[in-house]
């Protein structure tokens, strides 16, 4: 049965939240019932369209792929990352998390930005925040906050947002002591990306996890197979059928 914002926030301290990113129907049927959390993140900016930054993803593709995976998804929460640009002022952001919202996301995240996050809860709107690194307006990729002012900075970000009416709370790239003091100051779930092993869940990148994106490879991002290889054998086995006349063979072949 598909968790609830209630049933989430539950497990904090209780029970660890699995969320992985997905992006079509096929991997969102795979999936589903098998982790809390799906996310429909704007990394397909870089994993399925080949961009370099997700800040380059606009709303009509988070809305088509947002459609695919949740008629893939029956049983899994669905949170959907709002693209850069989409929420740059109050009545955007508000506008455009309904438009997801109708599009069939149970929740949507956009990073940072804690008056964001209180005008959409305050609409009704069920938010994810986001800390730590923000790809979609960082100006370089890698860990922050481990400098004392910025991490106390970051700190209190978390406290606003969730301050704000957000019911968890994405923390990425950031050192595991800073990870573990905002999980421990916060009411509300943290979900960790490069954020250590004591936050409340924790949140990969699919084609990450799966070996199907080598084009970037962060230590923090475990890789538990390689289709990519598995995929290019595959490949070259049915060329090589193909050149050799063997398919189809005969029991393939329609009568």
């Amino acid at each position: 049965m598909k968790k609830t914002v209630e049933d989430i926030k539950a497990m904090k301290k209780k029970e660890k939240i699995a969320v992985l990113t997905c992006y079509d129907y096929s991997f969102a049927k795979a999936m589903d019932g098998d982790v809390e959390v799906i996310l429909v993140g704007d990394s397909l900016g870089n994993v399925v369209l080949g961009y370099e930054r997700t800040k380059h993803v606009t709303m009509e593709d988070m809305i088509r792929h947002l459609d695919a995976v949740k008629r893939g998804a029956k049983e899994t929460f669905i949170v959907v990352d709002m693209p850069f640009g989409s929420y740059d002022n109050k009545k955007d952001a508000v506008e455009n998390a309904r438009k997801l919202i109708n599009a069939g996301a149970d929740a949507v995240k956009p990073e940072g930005r804690a008056e964001i996050v209180k005008v959409l809860a305050d609409n009704g709107i069920k938010v994810m925040g986001h800390i730590g690194l923000l790809p979609q307006s960082a100006k370089k990729l890698g860990m922050v906050g481990k400098e004392k002012k910025e991490a106390e900075s970051i700190i209190e970000e978390a406290k606003k947002i969730e301050e704000a009416g957000a019911f968890s709370l994405v923390i990425e790239s950031i050192p595991s002591s800073l990870g573990e003091e905002i999980t421990n100051t916060l009411e509300i779930p943290t979900i960790g990306i490069g954020a250590g092993n004591r936050c409340d869940g924790q949140v990969l990148v699919s084609y990450d996890m799966l070996g199907l994106f080598p084009d970037f490879k962060p230590k923090f991002a475990r890789q538990y197979m390689n289709l990519k290889e598995d995929i290019k054998k595959a490949i070259s086995l049915y060329s090589k059928d193909v050149k050799e006349g063997k398919f189809p063979s005969k029991e393939e072949i329609p009568l």
